[in-house]
């Protein structure tokens, strides 16, 4: 087992390479533990060099609908108001602290998406 950190995009393209050929690997043998740790250094380089931004709140909440099944009535009965539901996914109105709280419990969608600015 020779692992290397990964610093340019040619290591990063070996190392996929790499990773491919023991995928299978079973846990617990050097090939499983050289998979392990090849896949934390891929993390890591794909975290630093391709960031995924967080996703816009109304569109989270409008992805997070769609895959529930839930239409307008739906958020209003979570959010309170069929009017206040209207305005929120028409970005006439803010989320409140409370709607935020309704949301991530309702919705199952991160605090951290819902608090961004929109």
């Amino acid at each position: 087992m020779n692992i290397n950190l990964i610093k340019t995009e040619n290591d990063y393209n070996q190392a996929l390479v790499r990773l491919e050929i023991i995928f299978d690997a079973k846990k617990g043998t050097d090939e499983g533990d050289e998979l392990a740790l090849l896949g934390m250094l891929i993390d890591q380089y794909e975290n630093e060099h391709f960031p995924i931004d967080l996703p816009d709140p109304i569109e989270a909440i409008k992805f997070r609908m769609e895959q529930m099944g839930y239409n307008q009535n739906d958020l209003a009965k979570i959010i309170g108001f069929k009017s206040r539901a209207s305005e929120i996914l028409n970005r006439k109105r803010k989320l409140s602290l409370e709607m935020i709280r309704q949301l991530h419990t309702s919705l199952n969608i991160p605090t951290e998406v819902l608090i961004q600015t929109y």
